[in-house]
């Protein structure tokens, strides 16, 4: 009997492991906002945010430890600095072998670039230079990098773009540069000028392939309250019109609503998502960050994911249309 008791109590005393705990968002619960996700050599998941002085780490996408790595080293720091003096939405890609982190470089709508970094060593990056500046092209608001390959064509593509509208221009198959005589199009999205309220303002483009079309996730709205929300569209190629689910163009506007809050929710402004991964339990889980009602720090973003699923008509949807709290991905 006493045995029995003693191992009770002790079997009390052990911490949950993993597979015990039953996950929950944030999954992440400090500020980490604009988030970037990537699978590393080492099999871990590693994920970085908007100031990227940090990163963290993940075994299974939802328990995530704060990792030694400080992904960009200190020279590059000193070049950026000569450049803009904020750091926001950084972009982890594969291109070409090599993995790039694309990241904006701030001063002002009118003064925004996007500069490439080149990892070398892992999780850590340096500086190669600025891809491309709103002084040079006039858009407003050059932010929000996302860049993507092609496997069919072999060609690198860069989306980017919030207030003045989301464009994607080609790029060297290095992914460093613009190609020679590449031409910025519009692809989503209408001006601050055009939507002062931004409820068809898209920014934070990421760019997914799922069975015969790719899917454009940006975000609207303000992204300081519940008005900010996660909206797709799609096209059969990267260089097609993307249509929202009733066949509009997103340039005009218009897109289809994955993730939304109401005014007075617990989690609120879900928005401007990372990658989406497969899981261990098989479901597909995609990354964005959330406010928190009643946080000791009201501005912040902390990280979190949702299950995501696809219809009948392939439109991708996470259960119930707002953040969830608790994640069955264990």
């Amino acid at each position: 009997m006493f045995l029995s008791i003693l191992l009770f109590v002790l079997l009390l005393l052990l911490p949950c492991t993993a597979s015990a705990q039953e996950a929950s968002n944030p999954v992440w619960p400090r500020d980490w906002p604009d988030p970037t996700v990537w699978l590393g050599e080492d099999g871990r998941y590693h994920c970085i945010a908007t100031n990227p002085t940090r990163s963290i780490v993940s075994d299974d996408l939802f328990h995530w430890e704060m990792s030694d790595v400080a992904p960009i080293d200190i020279a590059s720091w000193g070049k950026m600095q000569a450049v803009a003096q904020r750091y926001w939405a950084p972009d982890v890609a594969m291109v070409n072998g090599k993995r790039n982190l694309y990241l904006t470089l701030y001063n002002s709508a009118e003064d925004s670039n996007i500069g490439v970094l080149q990892e070398f060593a892992p999780g850590q990056f340096q500086f190669v230079g600025i891809i491309t500046s709103s002084l040079d092209t006039g858009i407003h608001d050059t932010i929000d990098p996302e860049v993507v390959t092609d496997p069919k064509t072999g060609k690198v593509w860069l989306f980017f773009g919030s207030v003045g509208g989301i464009h994607r221009v080609e790029l060297n198959k290095d992914g460093l540069s613009l190609k020679e005589g590449a031409k910025y199009e519009h692809v989503a999205g209408l001006t601050v000028e055009q939507c002062p309220d931004r409820s068809k303002v898209f920014e934070g483009s990421y760019l997914h392939k799922h069975g015969k079309y790719w899917y454009l996730f940006v975000s609207s709205g303000f992204f300081g309250n519940h008005t900010y929300k996660l909206q797709v569209g799609r096209a059969k190629k990267l260089t097609d019109v993307f249509l929202d689910r009733e066949g509009r163009p997103m340039k005009e506007g218009f897109a289809t609503t994955v993730l939304y809050s109401d005014e007075g929710d617990q989690f609120y402004g879900p928005g401007h998502c990372g990658e989406i991964f497969k899981a261990k339990d098989g479901k597909e889980y995609i990354f964005y960050h959330c406010h928190i009602q009643g946080s000791r720090r009201p501005n912040s973003r902390p990280l979190f994911i949702d299950c995501i699923q696809w219809d009948k008509d392939g439109w991708p949807y996470v259960e119930g249309g707002k953040p969830s709290e608790k994640l069955k991905g264990e």
